[in-house]
């Protein structure tokens, strides 16, 4: 009752503001609302508007309202996605090159990869705010929490955020070793969740309170990255219950299902190969009939996930148009990153670490309180279909995810096939907004969203990416690119993802004079951008392992230290006393 009275006093402000003085409210309604959605490591085809299993019919909405992109790149890992979304720029000149997970030595030496935001690098969020906007987020940030780091300091009024690459969604804790635990902060001071936590339910309800008392006058962007569908993968089991038998006949089947959507949908075209796959990933037939159960949950888990997450979104919107506000906003919803391949049970970092930590991957309890999974690298292939590999990869399979942007003034259609990046985000936003978008590396979409312009890219524009030796570079058609190990051997390939989506046909002996060309591109970008290059065996799995061994010895030193003196005190005293005695039997 309390939130009926007050959106009814809003309403009565908001008509007595707009009769006195009307040219005011009219320049307030030119600017729209902005809801930016970031999904966490979902893949091209995870939302059902796009193919995928997941029921998500309040995404599905927006898609339908507005513009979906089926030829979108990000960057193939979490944190400088969202550094290159906020700013419009590669995520080098931020200075989140790559995720400190990851990180070699000599990255660390380098400002491209300090972590945080650099100084006088500009979020899209203090842009709008100088603009007259109001400005919240409540999720994962993942871009540094010392002092001046957080989203307080770079143009948001308020925020609740975690700074980490993931966490736990039922309790304030960290999901793997390298994290001693999950740090929170609201408007840059540290907090504690409540106890009924779970984090879609309590980002929507934080942003729906921040929105609550926001001045109704002034237009707001809002920025809501959820942590669904990151590691740990956990849903309410009402949720996950709801996709049992969906993916009883495995991987391998649930692959050919999506591409066979992906050419009905007109996402591939219908002669696309079906995309390679590792030869050490399993074969679902090779599994205990155990194991197939286990692994079949897992995905039901993922599914009903993402179908958590879009219930919430669902109420968020509802309370938009229950406000008056959903008809003048605009609507970004997209992922970070293709499918996520960890296994934490197979790890043995995770493995050891897990129960010391209160979480176990029983069958039971899958998905809820206490467990600590993910889908598999098998899974993760599956998902990422139909492109080849998945998330930490410069493959479509890490690259190539959904976008969808909905609201006042934008063409309806689905799919437009034009070429789009994450760093067009930023400059799209200000664009809409009105405002100066000043230096960045991307484009505004707005000609594609009015119906303006098929393209905003042209053939001669190249675009480049790299996290972690993972290298990608497209220019018009075609895409050059590199993975590491373990499932890439840091060889350059040349595709034609138009006619080759899946990256099955590498071009690089038929045209080696545009591949010599594109090389020349890549390292222009890569000079410009601060590019660190890594040797040719570099692992990122390898590093996690030793930056995590070395972050818990780390933590662990100061305890460390304290029993090593109590030891050595205790063996003194022991080797006095032994004298003592020694001396006194010797003069008896």
């Amino acid at each position: 009752m309390r939130y009926l009275i007050r959106h009814v006093i809003r309403l009565g402000q908001c008509l007595l503001a707009a009769m006195s003085t009307p040219v005011l409210f009219m320049a307030h309604a030119e600017q729209p609302n902005f809801v930016v959605i970031l999904v966490d490591d979902a893949g091209l085809m995870d939302f059902s508007s796009f193919g995928g299993e997941a029921q998500t019919p309040n995404i599905d909405a927006l898609s339908a309202a507005g513009m979906s992109f089926s030829n979108y790149r990000t960057s193939p890992m979490c944190a400088p996605t969202r550094a290159m979304l906020l700013t419009g720029l590669t995520s080098h000149k931020v200075g989140v090159g790559a995720l400190p997970e990851i990180m070699t030595p000599e990255q660390r030496r380098s400002p491209a990869y300090s972590q945080r935001i650099l100084p006088g690098v500009e979020t899209v969020a203090s842009k709008l705010k100088a603009g007259g906007y109001q400005t919240f987020m409540a999720g994962k940030w993942h871009l540094g929490h010392e002092e001046g780091d957080l989203p307080n300091h770079h143009g948001f009024d308020r925020s609740f955020t975690l700074d980490a690459s993931g966490a736990d969604n039922y309790e304030q804790k960290s999901f793997m070793p390298f994290y001693a635990d999950a740090p929170w902060f609201e408007d840059g001071e540290p907090v504690s969740l409540p106890e009924d936590f779970y984090s879609s339910e309590f980002l929507v309800d934080q942003m729906v309170e921040y929105l609550d008392g926001r001045d109704a006058d002034k237009p707001f962007f809002a920025y809501l990255p959820f942590l669904a569908i990151h590691i740990p993968v956990q849903a309410p089991r009402e949720y996950t219950d709801r996709y049992e038998g969906v993916y009883a006949d495995g991987w391998d089947a649930t692959r050919l299902k999506r591409i066979d959507r992906a050419k009905e949908l007109g996402l591939i075209p219908e002669d696309t190969a079906t995309p390679a796959v590792p030869e050490s990933l399993r074969k679902w037939d090779e599994l205990s009939a155990e194991d197939q159960a286990h692994y079949e949950r897992r995905m039901m888990v993922n599914a009903g996930m993402l179908d958590a997450m879009d219930f919430h979104i669902g109420r968020l919107v509802d309370y938009l148009k229950s406000t008056g506000a959903y008809e003048n906003t605009v609507f970004i919803v997209t992922s970070d990153n293709g499918p996520e391949f960890g296994e934490p049970n197979l790890d043995s970092n995770f493995r050891d670490w897990m129960p010391r930590n209160g979480y176990n991957d029983d069958f039971e309890s899958l998905g809820e309180k206490g467990s600590n999974i993910g889908i598999g690298a098998e899974w993760a292939s599956a998902a990422a279909g139909p492109s080849h590999l998945f998330k930490t990869f410069a493959s479509e399979g890490g690259m190539r995810v959904p976008l969808i942007i909905s609201g006042p003034g934008i063409s309806n259609e689905t799919f437009n096939d034009a070429r789009a990046f994450v760093t067009d985000l930023a400059p799209t936003l200000s664009d809409l907004a009105g405002i100066e978008t000043g230096t960045v590396d991307g484009r505004s979409l707005v000609p594609l969203l009015k119906g303006e312009r098929d393209q905003v890219y042209g053939d001669d524009d190249a675009v480049g990416f790299e996290l972690g030796g993972n290298s990608a570079l497209y220019k018009g058609q075609y895409k050059l690119t590199r993975n590491t190990l373990p499932f890439g051997d840091a060889e350059w390939r040349l595709y034609d993802i138009d006619a080759d989506p899946s990256e099955t046909n590498d071009l690089s002996d038929t045209y080696p004079d545009l591949k010599a060309a594109m090389l020349e591109d890549y390292d222009q970008f890569a000079t410009e951008s601060g590019v660190i290059a890594l040797p040719k065996d570099y692992n990122p799995y390898d590093q996690l392992r030793r930056n995590a061994s070395a972050r818990v010895l780390q933590r662990n030193l100061p305890r460390l230290i304290t029993i090593g003196v109590i030891a050595l005190a205790g063996i003194i005293l022991m080797t006095v006393l032994v004298l003592r005695w020694r001396s006194r039997r010797t003069s008896a």
